[in-house]
């Protein structure tokens, strides 16, 4: 690849840093993160060397489902402060240097939002259609499915005006009709009046799902979360997405990120390809959703990493021509990426955190980070569903139990897989609930935080902390790590990820090993005069083309 053929956009070569607020860091003593908690961290934020802040709702919201059920979208929950207190955020984040996504939620609302209070007062109200109802006296509506219902329907029976109302998760979050131009009118409204404000992008939350198919048809041999690849193919997707970016998107340089459920390597071009004048990336989950059954059971696939490099190498190369993509780990909806993807014990801890964090600041894609994962924070591995906060795992908790089925099996595969896992507070200190909160965190703190935390960190120039900070940087002084051409090397070693990026005559070979043990392996593509770029031990062993790589040993070479 050549980078005068490049097509250089400020969200291709960004770092991407994600933050819960409400686990960040709480500045009242209530017990739950917000804006002025942020605003007191920007400067550690901008120590990271990350480029783009991604933030998770922060709208009012009964906060049934953590701020992703909107009453208000032109407002801040209460529990995070103040319009004044945003604008002060943002102020601050622009004046580091540091860009600012917001979640835009525009599949479904909150019941409680205006729209949705109107919409189910009588039949005949002119907000009737902005949300999908069917009437009870056509019978049982089609089978669709919740990610959140107790009983796994996403029809809810509303007494008021004997109907059924459609809500792909929550009960409390019905789905909007984008059917109704009235609806997107009133959504693209709103992101006008964020992108004044001067935000720079969205991340947009289950975006494929907003388009339903006509009548609710059924959708015979298709059950349960199985349905998950029919609500992505709604047959106006695209259409909506391309008049969003005709009347909103295209009037600022700003970025656009889905999240793409459904999405695969067949489909993604007609979502992100610069001529479908659509959206700018996508996150897919295959890599996310490998070792996971139903309920996010875990199964053997867990950490076969022959299976993970497959997945990861399709993804990194489908973009060569056309389009972007993005590199992940973890977000608020999956566990931390050191209990999952690498080995959280004492001993290996550290490096096999920086080992993840060299993976997806060396891979080809818009890299996001999730915030603590700097720190090397793990899962928490709640032993009672009594400490879980998650509608998911409570609900598919009840339901296993209603079932008769083995709930102790699900919370023992939740303590790897539930989403609860990312949300526990951020670690500062050893000090109380670890420099959270000085009242009582919404969510427990990990109890492992008097070793894990930013304090200590700071001045082991070897942590896991200022690991990041170099890699950033590498990042950063190198445009090869950006925009080079991707080539996996050892498809079928069970322990060894390497791969090289090529830009004009540039090389870099980055070596991984991802197990707890050491491993000897030959890299022909490595001469003797290779310069190391970044190293998560002291040294590296070698002789001729063989090399001795300590357990969880990130290595990133220059070959000259």
């Amino acid at each position: 690849m050549q980078l005068k053929d490049m097509s250089r956009q400020w969200w291709k070569e960004g770092v991407v840093y994600q933050i819960y607020p409400r686990s960040f860091q709480d500045s009242n003593g209530d017990g739950i993160g917000d804006l002025r908690g942020i605003i007191q961290r920007l400067d550690y934020i901008a120590s990271l060397g990350v480029d783009i802040v991604w933030l998770n709702p922060i709208y009012k919201s009964p906060n049934y489902d953590n701020g992703y059920d909107i009453s208000d979208y032109r407002d801040i929950m209460d529990d995070f402060g103040t319009m004044s207190d945003f604008e002060e955020m943002l102020a601050g984040f622009h004046a580091r240097g540091i860009k600012v996504v917001m979640d835009l939620v525009v599949n479904h609302s909150s019941s409680e939002h205006e729209w949705f209070k109107a919409s189910r007062s009588s039949r005949d109200n002119p907000y009737r259609d902005y949300y999908h109802w069917w009437p009870a006296e056509k019978g049982t509506p089609p089978e669709r499915w919740s990610y959140f219902d107790e009983q796994g329907s996403a029809w809810a029976f509303d007494e008021q005006t004997n109907a059924y109302y459609l809500h792909y998760f929550d009960k409390t979050q019905p789905d909007l009709n984008w059917e109704n131009p009235k609806v997107r009118q009133e959504i693209f409204d709103m992101m006008h009046y964020w992108f004044k404000k001067g935000i720079d992008g969205f991340r947009m939350d289950v975006i494929t799902f907003i388009s339903k198919h006509d009548g609710y048809p059924e959708f015979e041999g298709v059950h349960g979360d199985k349905m998950i690849d029919v609500y992505a193919s709604g047959p106006r997707l695209h259409q909506y997405l391309h008049e969003m970016n005709r009347e909103v998107l295209q009037h600022y340089d700003i970025m656009t990120v889905a999240e793409g459920p459904g999405t695969n390597l067949e489909n993604i071009h007609d979502l992100v390809d610069e001529d479908r004048e659509e959206l700018n990336m996508n996150y897919h989950f295959e890599h996310v959703e490998l070792g996971l059954d139903a309920r996010k059971i875990v199964n053997d696939d867990h950490k076969d990493l022959v299976k993970f490099k497959k997945i990861m190498s399709a993804w990194a190369t489908a973009f060569d021509e056309k389009g972007w993509g993005t590199q992940w780990h973890t977000n608020h909806d999956f566990p931390r990426q050191v209990t999952w993807f690498g080995d959280d014990s004492p001993e290996h801890r550290e490096q096999s955190s920086k080992l993840l964090s060299t993976f997806l600041l060396t891979m080809r894609g818009t890299p996001y980070y999730y915030m603590g994962d700097e720190i090397g924070m793990t899962n928490a591995k709640f032993e009672s569903i009594e400490d879980y906060n998650d509608l998911m795992t409570i609900n598919w908790y009840n339901l296993t139990v209603a079932e008769g089925g083995d709930a102790q099996k699900l919370l023992e595969s939740h303590k790897l897989s539930g989403r609860d896992n990312a949300r526990t507070p951020f670690q500062w200190d050893s000090t109380t609930n670890a420099g959270f909160s000085e009242g009582t965190p919404w969510l427990k703190v990990t109890g492992n935080y008097t070793d894990i935390n930013v304090a200590a960190q700071e001045g082991d120039p070897d942590s896991p902390l200022n690991f990041f900070r170099k890699l950033t940087k590498l990042r950063k002084d190198n445009l090869t790590l950006v925009y080079g051409a991707y080539n996996l090397l050892l498809p079928d070693d069970k322990y060894i990820y390497a791969y090289t990026r090529s830009l004009d005559d540039d090389v870099i070979l980055v070596v991984l090993n991802y197990s707890s043990e050491e491993q000897v392996v030959q890299l022909p593509e490595a001469s003797a005069q290779c310069e190391v770029l970044i190293n998560n031990y002291q040294a590296l062993e070698k002789t001729a083309n063989d090399y001795k790589l300590a357990p969880w040993q990130a290595v990133v070479l220059r070959l000259e």
